[in-house]
């Protein structure tokens, strides 16, 4: 049994998981008895309850997962023959005594990955002749065609990150894991603070923040369109308490909130027309139902069919209570979230997003309290160049940066240590600043005359000497 100390080290019933093979990710969570389908191979999780996170299991027969033993993970060939250069070895296909179906049979004898590779080795008529180099590639390039194991980890802000980037970079714009590790670092994320959030990248963004702060604090999320977009929220696992601080604010409010003009105690008149049309529409489908042949209509007097009347209206008006306790509550939180935004003094403000970020930047930074970091990602530099000409010519922010990130991965191996060929071509592009109170009281065409009064003195002076043009 495993101790209460490290339950959270130890994989659940119900949580929510990373599935790993090689550089291939995909977040799934464990439910009992349910198929799972990764990289075309098929098994179920129900044995991997009770295990701790980051272990490697291997698929057997069934679909089920059995822990890989530690002695299963080193090299399956122990030979240490090996050639001096391969420029004697032909690549003509013939080298490979095993042929398909005898791989298959292999697999349907119950030969491991492991064994199957071994066999390979065995039967290959000119892996003695590679180098040591050589023979490891070829060993790398089988496990990863033969070997059936999954490494099952804990969803982090990194691994989700590598997630999306690597099978859907589309749905996080695009935003790399370092580019999102220098916004957390660049924003001052920490527990205890208020920060505003405007992202479109499935909710990756928000989570990130959301894991820095620890569940202490407060996070509003500002979000376009009908309601907030957290697929990647959930995709961490949160427990309860980190919800409780999660707000949200639908971005068209905001220059009402702004005037004072907003009132969250008043309904929402879009969503009542929304309600009173679906009220409509069912009221209207019994109507029609009836509608018949004289015969039909003297039959709908029975019992069977009264009955049948009395239980749709009851589902009428129990979708309709169900309704107006939404709207309930979406009034609710438009009003926690209203007032914490009305205090204007926010700690961070985050913004990722595949709009034009400009005009939501601007509205935005006045929930800042002075003294406060923002930072704005943009696939394109452009968008952010504007930004950053606008925030100059309104005053107000200092310590504006537009800066981009470059990354390449190395290999790191005993005398083959060299930068990996292929590589991202680019993370993005970050603007960071800070915001600064201003003086309201002194407009900005003063400055001129602010000006020390020797240097006016001398000015004028100087100009006294110039000679007359008459």
């Amino acid at each position: 049994m495993a101790d209460n100390g490290d339950e959270e080290y130890r994989i659940q019933q119900g949580d929510y998981v990373v599935l790993k093979r090689g550089d291939i990710f995909k977040a799934v969570q464990i439910v009992p008895k349910k198929k799972i389908i990764f990289e075309k191979q098929w098994f179920f999780l129900d044995n991997a309850v009770g295990n701790l996170y980051s272990t490697t299991f291997e698929i057997s027969s069934g679909g089920i997962l059995q822990p890989q033993k530690l002695k299963e993970t080193g090299n399956p060939s122990d030979l240490k023959e090996a050639g001096t250069d391969n420029r004697n070895i032909v690549d003509d296909g013939k080298s490979q005594k095993l042929t398909r179906d005898d791989i298959e049979t292999l697999k349907e004898q119950g030969l491991k990955g492991q064994e199957i590779i071994q066999q390979l080795i065995e039967n290959s008529s000119t892996f003695r002749d590679k180098t040591e180099y050589a023979q490891d590639k070829y060993i790398k390039k089988k496990k990863k065609k033969y070997e059936n194991t999954v490494t099952i980890l804990k969803p982090s802000c990194r691994i989700l990150a590598m997630m999306y980037h690597g099978r859907e970079p589309g749905k996080i714009c695009h935003l790399r894991y370092d580019t999102l590790a220098q916004m957390l670092t660049l924003a001052n994320i920490h527990a205890h603070s208020k920060v505003l959030v405007f992202e479109t990248c499935a909710g990756l963004v928000l989570g990130s923040i959301m894991e820095r702060m620890g569940g202490y604090g407060s996070v509003i999320q500002m979000y376009p369109g009908g309601g907030p977009v957290r697929a990647g929220v959930e995709s961490f696992g949160f427990p309860a308490h980190f919800h409780d601080t999660l707000h949200e604010f639908p971005i068209c409010h905001v220059n009402a909130l702004l005037a004072g003009e907003l009132d969250t105690t008043a309904k929402d008149p879009t969503a009542e027309e929304k309600l009173n049309l679906a009220a409509d529409e069912e009221q209207i489908q019994p109507e029609a139902e009836q509608q018949g042949s004289p015969e039909e209509q003297n039959m709908e007097t029975n019992a069977a069919q009264d009955q049948e009347k009395i239980e749709k209206e009851k589902r009428r008006e129990a979708k309709a209570q169900e309704r107006k306790v939404k709207l309930e509550e979406k009034r609710k939180k438009l009003a926690a979230a209203a007032a914490l935004l009305e205090g204007r003094n926010a700690d961070g403000l985050v913004i990722a997003s595949r709009f034009h970020p400009c005009p939501v930047l601007m509205t935005l930074l006045k929930f800042l309290a002075p003294s406060r970091p923002f930072v704005v990602y943009s696939q394109y530099k452009e968008t952010l160049i504007e930004c950053y000409t606008k925030l100059k010519e309104q005053g107000g922010t200092v310590n504006l940066r537009l800066s981009d990130t470059w990354l390449r991965h190395y290999q790191v191996l005993p005398n083959r240590t060299h930068p990996v060929l292929l590589m991202s071509g680019g993370g993005g592009y970050l603007l960071s600043g800070t915001t600064v109170a201003m003086d309201q009281s002194k407009p900005a065409a003063s400055q001129r005359s602010e000006e020390p009064a020797p240097k006016r003195q001398k000015a004028s002076v100087d100009s006294s000497r110039l000679p007359s043009l008459e």
